[in-house]
């Protein structure tokens, strides 16, 4: 019972961030928060034994009502092939870690990614040839272990920057995947917390098509 509060807490947070998303039309990532929060709110209204249950059970039918609406218009954009969302990232903003800009595209339908990025092998401290493919190669014996398979090619002629799900999302940033700003040191915050990095500028576009496959 005493976690009830900080649980009710984390819960308004979540859904105070969805109907914020839902407002901007950010649907994607409003559906991802609403089904969160409701989540939360789950359980919050399943430790209540107070007449504050019926109040929590209303809250999660608006809340589900909403997000049920939400999922339909997505898979309405997405049939139609209109989907389509802008991220702007401004110039040292910080929040957009590598995982809160993917997450809300993956789901257990995806079972290939595709980068497709120029400079993906150049990194601040690794410029020669030698040490980005020992890098690569680490990164590859290291996915093993988790069941994944990393394939690599190189071309001469690729000047675009995607990635591609098979589950039908496209991602399409400006700069690429190289879009942090290089930490002041070892022990600065953003160091190993990319939501802490400093960004440059730079502007994300996701679109959904029906069908993805690699060209």
């Amino acid at each position: 019972m005493a976690a009830l509060p900080g649980l009710e807490q984390s819960a308004v947070a979540v859904l105070k961030r969805a109907v914020e998303l839902d407002g901007g039309s950010k649907f994607q990532e409003a559906l991802i928060c609403y089904q969160e929060g409701i989540d939360l709110l789950i359980q919050v209204m399943k430790g209540t034994k107070d007449i504050k249950k019926a109040h929590y059970r209303q809250k999660i039918t608006d809340y589900m009502d909403r997000a049920e609406q939400i999922k339909k218009h997505l898979e309405k954009e997405k049939e139609e092939g209109k989907y389509h969302n802008q991220i702007k990232i401004p110039e040292n903003g910080t929040g957009f870690s590598y995982e809160n800009l993917f997450k809300p595209y993956i789901n257990e339908t995806l079972t290939e990614v595709w980068v497709e990025d120029p400079y993906v092998r150049h990194v601040h401290q690794d410029n020669g040839k030698e040490q980005q493919m020992s890098a690569l190669h680490e990164i590859k014996q290291s996915l093993e272990g988790y069941g994944i398979t990393l394939e690599i090619s190189f071309s001469s002629s690729i000047h675009d920057r995607e990635i591609r799900f098979n589950n039908g999302w496209m991602i399409k940033i400006g700069r690429g995947l190289d879009y942090f700003k290089k930490p002041q040191g070892r022990f600065s915050l953003g160091s190993c917390d990319y939501d802490l990095r400093l960004c440059h500028e730079t502007s994300v576009d996701i679109f959904h098509i029906k069908h993805t496959k690699k060209t």
